[in-house]
C-alpha cells in the first residue's frame, strides 16, 4: 500500500469520526430541547393545580364575577395538554391573561387581599411564575443552540439528511399579556 492510500484512508476515518461527533451533538441538543419543554409543562401543571384554590378564595369574596371564574376554570388544563410548543405557548399566554383578570378582581376586595390563605396562594403562584419564566428561558436557549447547530456548516450536511429539524421558540404572542389588565375598584351595586 502506498502513502496515497493511507492518506485517503486517514481522511475517510477522520470524516467518519467528525460525522459521528456531529450526529451525537445533534442528538444531545434535541434531547435537551425536549427536556426543557418538559420543564415548562411541569411548571404549567403546578400552576394549573394551584388555580382551583385561588379561584375558590377569590370567589368567596367576589361572587358576582362568575364569568372570570368560569373561564379560568375551563381553560386551566389547556396549557398542560396542548401538545405542540406553539399551542402550549398560546394556552399559557391566555391563562396568564386570565390570571391577571382574576387578580384585578381581587384588587377590589381589601379584605381578600388581607386573607392569609389568599396571600399564601398568591406567593405560591408568584414562585411558580418565576420558575415558569426560568423554564421558558432555558427552553429557548436550548432551542437556539439546536437550531444554530442545525443551520451551521458542516452540521447542516448531516442534520437535514438525518431528519433533524429546527424547533420553534416558546413565544408569548397573546395580546392579552402584552398590555396591562384594566383594574376597577368600583364595588358592585347591592
Amino acid at each position: 500500500m502506498g502513502i496515497g492510500v493511507w492518506i485517503i484512508l486517514a481522511a475517510v476515518v477522520l470524516l467518519l469520526v467528525l460525522a459521528v461527533g456531529i450526529y451525537n451533538r445533534l442528538v444531545r441538543l434535541r434531547a435537551l430541547a425536549k427536556e426543557a419543554f418538559s420543564g415548562i409543562t411541569v411548571q404549567l401543571r403546578r400552576r394549573a393545580d394551584l388555580i382551583p384554590n385561588l379561584v375558590e378564595s377569590v370567589q368567596g369574596y367576589a361572587t358576582h364575577e362568575r364569568e372570570v371564574f368560569d373561564e379560568v376554570t375551563a381553560r386551566r388544563a389547556e396549557a398542560t395538554s396542548a401538545g405542540s410548543v406553539e399551542a402550549t405557548a398560546a394556552a399559557d399566554a391566555h391563562m396568564t391573561g386570565l390570571l391577571s383578570r382574576l387578580f384585578a378582581v381581587a384588587e377590589a376586595y381589601p379584605e381578600l387581599k388581607a386573607n392569609t390563605n389568599f396571600l399564601q396562594l398568591q406567593d405560591q403562584l408568584a414562585n411558580i411564575e418565576g420558575e415558569l419564566q426560568s423554564a421558558r428561558r432555558y427552553y429557548n436557549a436550548t432551542v437556539r443552540d439546536l437550531n444554530s447547530t442545525i443551520q451551521s456548516f458542516p452540521p447542516v450536511l448531516i442534520a437535514r439528511p438525518m431528519g433533524f429539524t429546527e424547533e420553534p421558540f416558546y413565544q408569548d404572542d397573546d395580546p392579552a399579556i402584552q398590555s396591562a389588565p384594566k383594574v376597577s375598584f368600583a364595588r358592585p351595586a347591592a
